[in-house]
């Protein structure tokens, strides 16, 4: 069905279309049973104390204010994560912000974390939290004008903490979009940011698992600091990767070269190699959500081999429409079947 309007979607501003999903969404209506599949349980993955029906995601940037999420649930993601949320609400990059590069199946943004703050999203979550259908987390960032990128962090996590208003929290540490963000992967401000936030869970006797989302644009080096980082300060998980500044190269579309991360299909073999890196250094220690380039029951099976146990998508869904969550489950039982794999989990890291 989507391939009948996708013309229609496609003639519009990418911003204005996502606008006007956002507001289909809101009405509610999605006929659930559509989004369904048959023998789903071998899809269902533990997450810390919790199970998940299955292990595709939405990744952040979709949601970024907490307006849908449950509806986005009716599509059949096992999660969904939203923001990235600051504590103050923030506008944004100007327009135009958002470029489709379609016949490299992916898009171009510099959106710069436009939201409406941590305490609208508070409520928002606060009115959902008890009907909602899946693990939701909840992507945190600092102000573009903040004076402290740490004090941001913690602001907008201690109100999550404080209320227990997210399965997991993810530290946005990795957008290309806020100037000086992607120092936090050096080593001394990393552990600094760990260890106030350790603090905050301490604080609230909270466990609440934290995830760190990385930049692929990362040495081998840093690969290495951060997983010892992360297992040393007890860190929960890891989302690799974000949008990429690099791999403009083989790309075809007129608006390669347009400032902001790069995100779908270029950068799809990149993060396969940033997850296994980083597998091979946690050992299995630390939950690996896989992130870009997966629109397929295929590409998503090549993340969970590579290391992830499970993994999101955003651009994807852009391109194939929300029913490309249902193609992939369907795909991925086809492929345990094939492969005489019991349960997804089974893959996580074959390949690495």
């Amino acid at each position: 069905m989507f391939s009948y309007f996708k013309p229609l979607i496609f003639g519009l501003d990418p911003e204005t279309a996502h606008d006007l999903a956002i507001k289909s969404l809101k009405l509610n209506i999605i006929p659930e049973k559509l989004f369904k599949v048959e023998n789903e349980e071998v899809l269902e993955i533990s997450f810390f104390n919790n199970k998940i029906k299955n292990p595709i995601g939405l990744a952040a940037g979709f949601d970024k204010s907490a307006e849908v999420f449950n509806s986005i649930f009716k599509l059949g993601f096992g999660f969904v994560e939203v923001g990235t949320v600051t504590p103050k609400k923030q506008l944004g990059n100007p327009k135009p912000r958002i470029f489709r590069l379609e016949e490299d199946q992916a898009l171009i943004n510099r959106l710069g974390f436009n939201n409406d703050g941590i305490d609208v999203v508070t409520k928002r979550l606060e009115a959902g939290w008890y009907s909602k259908q899946g693990t939701l987390g909840v992507n945190i960032g600092p102000n573009y004008d903040s004076k402290s990128y740490e004090a941001d962090f913690c602001k907008c996590a201690k109100q999550l903490i404080k209320f227990s208003l997210a399965d997991y929290i993810t530290i946005n540490i990795s957008s290309p979009n806020t100037e000086n963000l992607r120092d936090f992967h050096e080593e001394n401000k990393l552990e600094s940011l760990i260890e106030d936030l350790n603090k905050l869970k301490k604080e609230f006797n909270s466990s609440i698992p934290i995830f760190l989302k990385v930049s692929p644009d990362i040495k081998d080096s840093s690969i290495e600091n951060i997983s010892s980082i992360i297992i040393n300060q007890n860190i929960n998980g890891i989302i690799l990767t974000n949008t990429t500044n690099e791999n403009r190269l083989s790309l075809k579309n007129y608006n390669k070269n347009q400032v902001g991360g790069l995100s779908g299909k270029p950068i799809r073999d990149l993060s396969n190699r940033i997850i296994k890196k980083f597998y091979k250094k946690l050992k299995g220690k630390v939950f690996i959500i896989g992130v870009g380039g997966i629109d397929s029951g295929k590409t998503a099976f090549d993340k969970i081999v590579s290391g992830a146990n499970a993994v999101q998508l955003y651009t994807g869904m852009v391109y194939k429409g929300p029913g490309v969550v249902k193609e992939i489950k369907k795909d991925l039982i086809e492929i345990l079947k094939k492969e005489k794999i019991k349960n997804i989990s089974e893959a996580v890291g074959i390949n690495s």
